[in-house]
């Protein structure tokens, strides 16, 4: 128990106070409620407890349990650093409860992490800080003169407001031979009397001066005087009388201003202005002068302001009644309130946690409120409840508090609040209800992964777009919020481009925009496909994927490449000859001639080839299919026509604008190839360096013939010699003197180049000659030792060839008829 004491005043420094014991005195009540007890009239500052001791929180929690007090009325203040109550203001015990026997301020103490409520009662003790006072300054009697000794007169009281012991008056009246004090014990405490001790003379003296002092129990003790003054009159014998000494009066608190409260009314049996009684109200406080009147003829009392049950529950009027003559009787009203439920309940939010994360478990406080209703009784019971669909619930507290807690888990992409009303309603008839809305917002918590709208794409490029082009807009959403709602994109993966090599599409992370990295070929990639990741930026970062399929489009950028009859290699410088085909004259209408074979990289209907005979030496002579690229005789050859023509047939495709590509082919009408050489060696203009070529080949090709003949007839003679010898007389070599085949007058084209010959032949010897009598003279040949085989291919010094069709069967010169044994047979 910690006692303070307060400084002495002397009489003329105002209030003197030797000792105020400071009860700092506490227990746990019901509900957590803390009591302290505290003289009242402490300056600021002053210590009231250590209520953060006392609530069992240590100095190192306090900044994480922001200890607060509620926001009713701030008697009191908590140092945030020690946790101790201290007094805010000035208190009044007689301003804050009045006449009351007890005085006590109730307030809420809040903390945080968790959130907490506890009740604390401070209890005002008085302190004799005011003097007894009296209404009047001079207090004026009249006496008359025949009044008898003993006579009582009774005198005002004096008012302390202090409580207790410090408002319990005595009283003290100078000395003087004809009057005397004496106190008359009633319900309402003991009142003083003035007591005529002889009897009056008005001759001798007509007034007197007395002084009454009315001194407290207090330590120090304090006093109050009042001058009462006497005044001997002439005789009026009979005072006034009322029909009760005490009256009582129940009122409603609803009852209407102007309403009649109660009729007094006193009897005097004087005659004559002795009778007279004029009514009035003695020494009251001034709240029951300002609710209460009285008529001073009627004596009727009238309510003149509303009454309120909550304020002022009853009121104590004291009247009396003068007559004439000046003889005073006294009665006392008492008027009780009677309360009305007149005050619906109210509403305070002591705390709101807002927002509350929507991961909050089930039970979790995010609000505590204080219900409190001024009626009493049943009109005073409050029953509170949640109105609205909300994942909420209330749970009820001690001292008129209730706490808001989750009953449910909460969404904050369902409801990104929860919106509900507390309505409170009192047990009054009929019942009154007030409510208040409780707005709770949900913070966000990234528990959403973000969604693309589908979960393929298929986008369409056509090729040879330009870098940098869209390819497609993928879009993702995420019912979060914030950043954690704030979605970006990149590439995770797919056919797209292979490990270390550039990509062919990029994604812009804030728009999910794909572009083309680079252009697109139909003919090298047709379709790829992509993965987009959509990630958000929570924490942890949530993300998805979706795959993106860019399929590339053709267009007619390549030209059909014509595969038969190809170009020669060096034909862009005139260093070689084209190819040619050989027709017999024989030839009739649709004969084939030659197939053009072309292709085109493109495809659909870039790719679809037509052909076309756009130039030849003779226009009637050959038709190209339009589909097919046959190129045919379009009438019988005739003896007319030119050994040589000249085709050129165009091939086109059917892409927009349509490309297209030419083809040359060279036709010899001939019945052989061998009528067909000396066509073909006759040099067009511009062609001197592949004849010069031509003939340097051919001379090597001669001398290498000749050579092997010279090696061959040397051979033979030899073998024939020495068979000669071994059988007997020497045999006439028939063969030997034969006309032989003899290649030193064949020409070559000079255009002759690869694929223009498509023929391989072979020299070939008949069997051995069969014996012949020896009549028959001359002797067969003796038989011809094998010769090489030498292809055409290796005639003609070409580097490759393609073979023609099986029916094709062309001879090189023909030997005479007797000369059978040596031939050139097709292989």
């Amino acid at each position: 128990m910690a006692v303070r004491r307060r400084q002495r005043r002397g009489p003329g420094g105002g209030r003197a106070l030797l000792a105020a014991v400071l009860l700092c005195v506490w227990w746990r009540a019901a509900g957590e409620r803390l009591r302290y007890a505290i003289p009242e009239e402490l300056g600021r500052g002053s210590l009231v407890g250590p209520l953060a001791r006392d609530l069992g929180l240590s100095a190192d929690e306090l900044p994480a349990r922001k200890l607060r007090l509620s926001e009713e009325k701030q008697y009191f203040t908590v140092n945030e650093e020690n946790g101790n109550l201290y007094v805010n203001e000035r208190l009044d015990r007689e301003e804050m409860c009045g006449e009351s026997a007890s005085c006590s301020v109730s307030f809420e103490v809040l903390v945080q992490n968790p959130l907490n409520i506890f009740h604390i009662e401070v209890s005002i003790e008085d302190v004799n800080d005011n003097a007894p006072e009296f209404s009047k300054a001079v207090l004026d009697l009249e006496i008359d003169e025949w009044t008898p000794p003993g006579a009582r007169f009774l005198l005002e009281t004096a008012r302390d407001a202090d409580a207790g012991s410090n408002s319990l008056l005595t009283y003290q009246l100078t000395s003087n031979p004809s009057f005397s004090l004496a106190m008359r014990d009633s319900p309402d405490g003991s009142k003083p009397e003035l007591v005529l001790e002889r009897a009056l003379d008005r001759e001798m003296q007509s007034s007197f001066e007395l002084v009454l002092t009315a001194v407290d129990s207090g330590d120090p003790s304090r006093s109050g005087t009042v001058q009462i003054r006497v005044n001997v009159t002439d005789a009026n014998d009979n005072p006034p009388v009322f029909a009760h000494d005490h009256y009582r009066v129940s009122l409603r608190e609803d009852t209407p201003p102007g309403s009649t409260v109660l009729n007094l009314s006193a009897t005097d049996a004087d005659a004559g202005t002795n009778a007279h009684i004029s009514y009035g109200f003695r020494k009251m406080p001034i709240k029951a002068l300002e609710k209460f009147v009285v008529d001073a003829e009627s004596g009727s009392i009238t309510l003149q302001e509303a009454l309120d049950f909550e304020d002022t529950r009853a009121f104590s009027l004291a009247l009396e009644a003068k007559d004439g003559g000046g003889l005073v009787a006294h009665c006392k009203v008492e008027v009780e309130v009677l309360d009305v439920n007149d005050n619906a309940p109210e509403i305070t939010i002591l705390s709101l946690s807002s927002p509350v994360p929507e991961d909050a478990p089930v039970g979790t406080v995010v609000a505590l409120l204080k219900v409190r209703d001024k009626d009493s009784g049943e009109n005073g019971q409050v029953s509170c409840e949640l109105s609205g669909e909300a994942a909420l619930s209330m749970v009820a507290s001690s001292g008129g508090s209730y706490k808001v807690v989750t009953a449910s888990a909460l969404d904050r992409e369902q409801a990104w609040e929860q919106r509900v009303t507390v309505v409170a309603r009192d047990r009054g008839r009929p019942s009154l209800w007030s409510s208040r809305e409780l707005v709770l917002e949900v913070s966000d918590v990234n528990d959403n992964a973000p969604v693309f709208e589908e979960a393929a794409y298929s986008a369409y490029v056509a090729e040879n777009n330009a870098a940098g082009a869209l390819v497609l807009r993928v879009q993702a959403r995420d019912a979060d919020a914030g950043a954690n709602g704030r979605v970006s994109y990149w590439l995770a993966g797919g056919s797209a481009g292979a490990a270390g090599a550039a990509p062919l599409v990029s994604v812009e992370a804030r728009s999910g925009a794909l572009y083309a990295q680079r252009s697109f070929d139909y003919e090298q990639c047709r379709e790829f496909a992509v993965a987009v990741r959509a990630q958000d930026g929570g924490a942890p970062a949530r993300s998805s994927t979706a795959t993106v399929r860019v399929f590339v489009l053709d267009r007619n950028d390549n030209a059909p490449r014509v595969l038969w009859p190809a170009a020669p290699a060096g034909e862009a410088a005139g260093g070689a000859a084209s190819p040619f085909e050989v027709v017999p004259r024989s030839a009739e209408a649709g004969y084939l001639v030659a197939k053009v074979v072309a292709v085109d990289a493109d495809a659909g209907r870039n790719a679809w080839l037509s052909y076309e005979l756009v130039q030849a030496s003779e226009p009637a002579l050959f038709r190209v299919g339009l589909h097919s690229g046959e190129v045919r005789t379009a009438r019988a050859v005739s003896e007319r026509d030119a050994a040589k023509q000249r085709v050129v047939a165009v091939v086109k495709d059917h892409g927009q604008p349509a490309l297209s590509a030419t083809a040359t082919l060279h036709v010899v009408l001939a019945e052989s190839l061998q009528e067909a050489l000396p066509e073909l060696s006759e040099r067009p203009a511009g062609t001197e360096a592949a004849a010069a070529a031509a003939a340097e080949l051919q001379f090597y090709l001669v001398l290498a013939l000749a050579l092997l003949s010279a090696l061959l007839v040397l051979s033979v003679a030899l073998a024939v010699v020495a068979r000669l010898r071994r059988a007997g007389p020497p045999a006439v070599l028939r063969c030997l003197g034969a006309q032989r085949f003899s290649l030193a007058g064949a020409a070559f084209p000079a255009d002759f180049c690869e694929g223009t010959l498509p023929y391989s032949y072979n020299l070939c010897v008949p069997p051995p000659a069969r014996a012949v009598p020896e009549a028959a003279w001359p002797p067969p040949p003796p038989p011809v030792p094998a010769v090489p085989v030498l292809s055409a291919e290796e005639l003609l010094g070409g580097d490759s060839y393609e073979k023609p069709s099986p029916s094709s069967n062309v001879v090189v010169g023909e030997p005479p008829a007797d000369a059978g044994a040596l031939q050139v047979c097709e292989m």
